[in-house]
């Protein structure tokens, strides 16, 4: 495996539960840190919806590789930042044999 090039500098975002003042909550994104990665996009695919056509495209994006325990691993369920641009976690491994990197699974998100 070659090394990767950790070019991009991406927030590791959490998301955390935060009352509302009325008796339940709002979703609140909690920045954890800043990782260098290297993103790549991978197949994009197309699907009808009922009324729209809906398109995504997968992302690997690599990372150094931290101790289980960290806070700053990735998780699956936490989120990606780059600027405006939001990846979404779905699935964490490691890249190579040596645990030096890790492969963060990801979909990048719209954000209205």
């Amino acid at each position: 495996m070659r090394a990767p090039r950790l070019n991009r500098a991406l927030v590791l975002e959490a998301a955390e539960r935060v009352a509302d003042g009325a008796g339940g909550h709002v979703l609140s994104w909690v920045a954890l840190g800043t990782l260098w990665a290297e993103v790549k996009p991978g197949s994009g695919r197309e699907r009808a919806g009922e009324f729209v056509t809906l398109s995504t495209v997968p992302y690997r994006i690599t990372v150094r590789a931290s101790a289980q325990d960290s806070a700053s691993r990735p998780r699956p369920e936490q989120r990606l930042r780059d600027g405006a641009r939001v990846f979404r976690i779905a699935a964490v491994s490691e890249a190579d044999a040596a645990g030096l990197y890790l492969t963060c699974f990801a979909h990048e998100e719209v954000v209205a």
